[in-house]
């Protein structure tokens, strides 16, 4: 696709072309029109929590179908044996059109059980889509047809997660690095080509959620891999761990992706907080940490899902109730919060998605809302709002939309539970 007078990106993985949360493309609304947004187009599919990724005039999405008279249960913490199929769907981006489906049996023994986590990766012809009980699999971009196939819990010898495996999957070279589990095991990296394994490392009780990271610090780039015990740093040729930083995460909750900033790493989760390290040539330096584990008392960022944004000055981010913050970067003090952008109201796990454009930043909540807004050490300055999809996932006790959206084509393309739309976000 050729945008005139702009400049255009795809969205091919979590996080974005540079997996860091910013869309890069121009010519984008200042305002959304007082009707909303023009959508573009809407197709129904299954349930998830995995966003879309947009490549090449395609848009990838995984979902999940019951099978016939099963249900999910009432408490979504139950796990059971659920029966359906996972399905990577591959859409026209110009009209919605499926183009074709992959689908494969799934038994489903997760706790919130409404489909996958991972938004699929899309590099150099190849689709790689990570199902919720450990389905890896890698298909041709353009037909849909099954590269190779791994299934992690029978590879492994492992169990699924308590929330399934959420860890977006990486290429670095011509290597799929994955989050897994067991005895060294916790982090895989297999030939993207084949799904042979080229190395194995980390053992921990649970493997945790959050994705897998390349960064560059003192000149050496190193995987960062932060599960439930510990933050690491590990060469991502070899999988040797170069350092490793004890930290016990409550319910395993290592979830929101890892944010460097020079030569500084952050990391926040629901129960334990904030942890700000410098990376130097040996152990660690912990800079600032969260004094205390708590979901309620809390003080400086306590993410659930949602990953923060961190700069020179500030970090922005969602709290465990839902509250707005912005700390200060050097010491992690609390500058201001607000729940205008989130829920309204304090709410358990209460979430927006943040990603950046220029010097402003689109919202999308759990609510559906999209909103423009500018953030500052002054305060949340909300710009523009409207409503892109209706929440339908009703696992939480409340209506929510807990997938990522993708931003690309000069356009959004957002997730629920029962269909996937595309509005048009094109200043013209």
């Amino acid at each position: 696709m050729v945008v005139i007078g702009a400049h255009a990106d795809d969205w091919p993985q979590w996080l974005g072309p540079q997996r860091d949360g910013v869309w890069r493309e121009t010519g984008i609304v200042e305002t959304f029109p007082g009707t909303g947004p023009n959508f573009r187009w809407r197709t129904a599919i299954g349930s998830g929590y995995a966003g879309p990724a947009v490549a090449n005039g395609r848009v990838y999405v995984h979902d999940r179908k019951l099978a016939p008279d099963a249900s999910n249960p009432s408490n979504p913490f139950d796990r059971g044996g659920i029966p359906g199929t996972e399905r990577v769907l591959c859409l026209n981006e110009r009209d919605g059109e499926v183009l074709w489906t992959h689908e494969y049996d799934s038994l489903y023994t997760v706790s919130y059980a409404a489909g996958p986590r991972v938004t699929p990766l899309v590099h150099k012809g190849r689709v790689y889509a990570l199902g919720a009980e450990g389905h890896l699999c890698c298909l041709d971009a353009e037909t849909g047809k099954e590269v190779w196939s791994r299934e992690l819990t029978r590879d492994y010898g492992i169990k699924t997660p308590t929330w399934g495996f959420a860890g977006h999957p990486l290429v670095d070279g011509d290597k799929l690095i994955c989050l897994v589990g067991g005895e060294g095991s916790v982090a895989v990296a297999f030939d993207r080509n084949t799904g042979k394994e080229l190395w194995r490392a980390l053992t921990a009780r649970e493997p945790g959620y959050a994705p897998p990271m390349v960064y560059t610090f003192n000149g050496r780039r190193q995987l960062i891999l932060w599960h439930p015990e510990s933050v690491n740093g590990l060469d991502p040729e070899t999988g040797e761990v170069l350092w490793s930083y004890p930290w016990d995460i409550r319910s395993g909750m290592s979830i929101p992706t890892p944010r460097q900033l020079d030569d500084r790493l952050f990391l926040t989760c629901f129960y334990n907080g904030s942890l700000m390290l410098r990376i130097t040539d040996g152990d660690p330096e912990v800079l600032w940490k969260s004094p205390k584990a708590s979901e309620k008392d809390t003080l400086m960022l306590h993410s659930v899902m949602s990953t923060p944004v961190v700069n020179a000055t500030n970090i922005f981010g969602c709290c465990s109730y839902g509250q707005f913050r912005c700390l200060r970067t050097e010491t992690g003090e609390r500058v201001w919060e607000t729940f205008e952008p989130t829920t309204g109201k304090p709410e358990r796990w209460g979430n927006a998605f943040i990603v950046q454009n220029g010097g402003r930043y689109f919202l999308f909540n759990e609510r559906g809302d999209l909103i423009i807004a500018r953030l500052a050490p002054e305060g949340y300055e909300e710009i523009s709002r409207t409503r892109l999809i209706k929440p339908d996932n009703k696992d939480p006790h409340r209506s929510v939309v807990w997938s990522h959206p993708a931003f690309a084509n000069r356009s959004v393309y957002a997730r629920n539970d029962s269909e996937i739309v595309c509005a048009d976000l094109a200043a013209d």
